[in-house]
């Protein structure tokens, strides 16, 4: 296990065992521009390309847990950023599953497909998220990881009768929140993201 993973057990923030595996198995120096690679390991955003960044690991883990990802599911990712989300995915839909991931920022794309090229069960699409991938839909799970300012409803449209959409809502500081296709809403805590830029 990385040392960062160790953190994040040790912090209290990685509980679930699949989730502790996914992290082992794709540790963010991998996912982390050249200049910061000696900072992959901090609890803490790092800039990627033209005022993205890469997430903070104890938001990651936190975003990844209550995504209640399982085995063989479809999954949509709106932001592929360096591709470290989607590899961690990855790792939990497994062979049988599949992850589609969408990234507007070009660089951040090719930045993105280079990442994840080993990973065989993992798309990565260049275009606007904010509309979601509708000629994929249903997902058993969306996960946005920019701020967008309401709950995007062609996301929700776009779930499973069982699916889960987690995205952070509002402007300066965001809601987390986890909404079921079926109506239900939870929310989840307060977070700083980049916005979601839509066309």
């Amino acid at each position: 296990m990385d040392k960062l993973t160790a953190y994040l057990v040790k912090k209290g923030v990685l509980k679930d065992e699949r989730v502790i595996r996914a992290f082992a198995e794709n540790p963010r120096y991998k996912f982390v521009p050249e200049r910061y690679k000696d900072y992959w390991y901090v609890d803490e955003p790092l800039p990627t390309f033209e005022g993205q960044t890469i997430s903070q690991p104890s938001t990651v883990a936190f975003m990844t847990q209550a995504l209640e990802v399982g085995e063989g599911m479809k999954v949509l990712e709106v932001g592929a950023g360096s591709g470290w989300q989607a590899a961690i995915l990855s790792s939990l839909v497994g062979k049988g599953g599949k992850v589609y991931t969408i990234e507007r920022i070009p660089k951040l794309y090719e930045f993105a497909k280079r990442n994840l090229r080993d990973k065989k069960n993992v798309e990565v699409i260049l275009g606007d998220g904010s509309k979601g991938l509708p000629r994929k839909a249903p997902f058993d799970r969306i996960i946005v990881t920019a701020a967008a300012k309401e709950v995007p409803k062609a996301l929700i449209e776009q779930l499973d009768e069982e699916g889960i959409l987690l995205v952070p809502v509002g402007v300066g500081v965001q809601r987390m929140v986890k909404v079921w296709k079926k109506g239900r809403r939870e929310y989840l805590g307060e977070f700083v993201f980049v916005p979601l830029v839509e066309e």
